[in-house]
């Protein structure tokens, strides 16, 4: 008997101790490497979403600067070639650690975001253009959207910033050592800023 008094007081000190490490763990970052990696794929997410927004007008402005400026093609065409090459360059949630393949999507969309200005820029030669209805709206999307773009990249950034940060840093780098040894770094927008510079859209 007093046996088995023994055994169902350390049975319920094994209960109780479970949650109570589990707290404890928690309490220490246990917790924070999987939940900043979650967050920034989520904020990665948006981006790629934003991008995707802006690959959707692009069509639609290209045939509408064709229709006033068919003299033009060289520009309609580098938007039309920069739009496939970035649409090409994929960074989903397995290859945000791979610096090549990051290093590749980062320069197609900066590409594309060049080629995008100088098609905008060239409305200033025909008036009939400037002054188009379906033009304009086009205009204010992708103003819009280059704007989101700005903010969601400035979002995945400062979350990867934090996630980097507890791989690095105590008690982080532990947990990362003991439990989640295939949490690496992800990558960072690193193009310069000259040529992440939003579009000009003129009104």
């Amino acid at each position: 008997m007093p046996g088995l008094v023994v055994r169902a007081s350390r049975s319920f000190r094994f209960v109780f101790l479970i949650p109570l490490f589990s707290l404890v763990l928690a309490g220490c970052g246990y917790n924070n490497i999987p939940t900043y990696e979650e967050q920034a794929k989520a904020k990665w997410s948006d981006v790629l979403n934003q991008y995707q927004r802006r690959s959707d007008l692009i069509p639609n402005l290209v045939e509408t600067v064709k229709g006033f400026a068919k003299q033009e093609s060289s520009v309609l065409e580098a938007v039309t070639s920069a739009r496939a090459t970035a649409t090409s360059v994929k960074v989903d949630a397995n290859t945000m650690t791979d610096p090549e393949t990051f290093k590749k999507f980062q320069e197609a969309q900066a590409q594309l975001s060049g080629s995008l200005g100088r098609l905008l820029a060239i409305s200033e030669n025909y008036p009939e253009l400037k002054s188009n209805q379906n033009y304009l709206a086009l205009q204010s999307q992708l103003e819009g959207t280059e704007n989101r773009i700005a903010v969601a990249r400035h979002d995945y950034i400062e979350a990867v910033r934090v996630y980097n940060t507890e791989l690095k840093t105590f008690p982080g780098w532990l947990w990362a050592r003991l439990f989640y040894s295939s949490s690496k770094p992800l990558e960072e927008f690193t193009v310069a800023d000259s040529v992440k510079t939003v579009p000009a859209v003129r009104f």
